[in-house]
Order: structure tokens, then sequence, then C-alpha cells
């Protein structure tokens, strides 16, 4: 295990830990005895989108946050040679939290972290403890019309054809438009955020490493029902932030886990997909709050 200072603020430590052969790169705050809280990350992010986050929560929480393999700063080995699927991320990130020591603990996830995220949990249900839901889908209706293109081409027959038009996806003004769409306050987005990702995709074969994941984010829909009666029996004590102008899921995804979470806090934001990057503030207040009135006294 690896360590390097962050210089932008004491209270994050950045580093390194092996996990089935790769490197994976972690950000990391908090002092441990703290209640634990896992980030899990989206598209087509790494961990640097919770680089705000993380500081500002790390007096309340021992906070984790990792890449998945082929993301931000973690290995990125040939896709010729390695599965990048839901499945085998879910895989790497459970075994790197077991090796942190990470087994019961509060989790955070966007976009792609909810299907790593629920594959975890359908495999460790003990491992929750409370769950953040932050504009990840679980439900049919939470699909916009920018996975048209996915739904209705690539899942159905992959071919250079199909993936053409997705490719789109991974250039920079459609990365800056994935930060910016929906949210009302530019200014408040760092440029930083796109440059990075750029930066990171355009190593070689990253785009397709991204392809991959596109192509087997078919295999989530059918694990909805299941993930959906897993929030249903477990009944996690749950808090939601949706950004209500996500390019890619709908209002109606975000209304739909309150069907089968009835008692969730809902944060319905003016934002869209990185709520995190605009509504910080009112994030980390509501974190904390619900965490002091719903989950530590049950603790």
């Amino acid at each position: 295990m690896n360590y390097a200072p962050d210089s932008t603020g004491p209270a994050v430590r950045m580093g390194t830990v092996e996990v089935d052969g790769l490197n994976i790169f972690f950000r990391e705050a908090g002092t441990p005895g703290k209640p634990k809280l896992v980030l899990l990350h989206g598209f087509p992010a790494s961990s640097h989108q919770y680089r705000n986050l993380i500081p500002a929560l790390s007096g309340s929480f021992h906070i984790l946050a990792m890449d998945y393999p082929g993301f931000g700063n973690s290995d990125m080995p040939d896709p010729a040679k390695y599965p990048y699927t839901f499945d085998k991320a879910s895989e790497v990130v459970e075994n790197f939290l077991k090796k942190k020591g990470f087994t019961r603990f509060g989790l955070f996830v966007q976009d792609y972290g909810g299907p790593v995220g629920f594959r975890i949990l359908s495999r460790n249900p003990d491992w929750l403890e409370w769950l953040i839901i932050q504009n990840t889908n679980a439900y049919e209706v939470g699909f916009t019309a920018a996975w048209d293109g996915f739904r209705n081409s690539l899942w159905k027959h992959r071919s250079p054809e199909t993936e053409k038009p997705l490719r789109g996806f991974l250039e920079l003004d459609a990365i800056r438009s994935i930060y910016l769409h929906g949210h009302k306050k530019p200014e408040l987005i760092s440029p930083d955020n796109w440059n990075m990702d750029i930066r990171f995709m355009e190593r070689a074969g990253a785009r397709d490493i991204q392809l991959e994941f596109f192509y087997d984010y078919r295999t989530n829909v059918p694990l909805y029902p299941k993930w959906q009666e897993f929030l249903r029996s477990h009944k996690p004590k749950t808090v939601i932030f949706w950004g209500q102008e996500d390019i890619f899921f709908t209002r109606e995804g975000g209304e739909a886990y309150l069907k089968d979470l009835p008692d969730a806090e809902m944060h319905r934001l003016d934002s869209g997909h990185f709520a995190v990057e605009d509504c910080l503030d009112q994030i980390v207040r509501s974190i904390i709050t619900f965490h002091q009135e719903n989950v530590a006294p049950a603790g």
C-alpha cells in the first residue's frame, strides 16, 4: 500500500492498493473509528468527482473512494485481455474494500456506482449500514432519450456501425456537456473535471474500455427487479439526492425509488448529473444531519 500526501488539503490521503494483480487508486479521509462511508463514482469520471465532498465530510466520517480498473489513476489492462464488465468491476471493488477493512459502511452510489454497488450488496447485504443514492438508475422508467442509441442499437446488435455514434460520448465536447447539462450555475463547476477525464480518455485503448462498459450496461437492466427487491426487503435507511435535469436519468427514475423505499428522504435538486458540483453545501449538510438523526441513534 502506497500513500502520497494531498497538497490541496490535509484531510485527504491518496494511494494505491494491489487488488487481483492491479493497482487500485484511492482517496481516503477522516479518522478510523468514525462511521465508515464508501463513495462509488460514475461515468465518465473517477474518484476525482468527490474531491470536494471528501474533505467536507471528513470531520464526520472515515471516507474511502476508489477508481475502478480502467478509470482515473487505477491500472488499465488491455481490453483485449481483461473483461471490462460491471461484474468484474464489482468484484475488484469488493476485494479492495476487504483489504481496506471496510465491511460495514454507508454507501454513496452515483451513476456507474449503482450497478457496482448493488452487485456488492447482493453478495454482502450485511455490509450495508445506510445508503445514499445520487442519480443512479435501477428502474426502466429512469432512462432518458440519451440512451436510445444504446438500448435500440448497440445492445441489440453490437458492431462498428452501432458503436460509432456512441463514441461521440467519449469526446471533449460531450464530456463537458455531461458536467454542464441541467446545472444552473456552471461557474461552480470546475473545468478540471472534463479536462482530467479527457486526458484519461486519450490513453491508448481507453475509449475501447468505455465502449465495453457501454455494451455491458445492458446486463444491469435484468437485475433491476433483484435490486428493487433488495431495497424492499432490507429497507436500508436511505437519503436520495436527485439532480432533476440529468442528461441520462429521468426525474421519474428518482421518484421510482420511493415505491420500494417509502421512508427514504428525498432531495430534488435543481441540478444535473453531477449534483455534488453545484449543490455541495446542501448535500453535505443533509448527509451529516441524516446520519445524526437516523443512523447514529440506531448504531
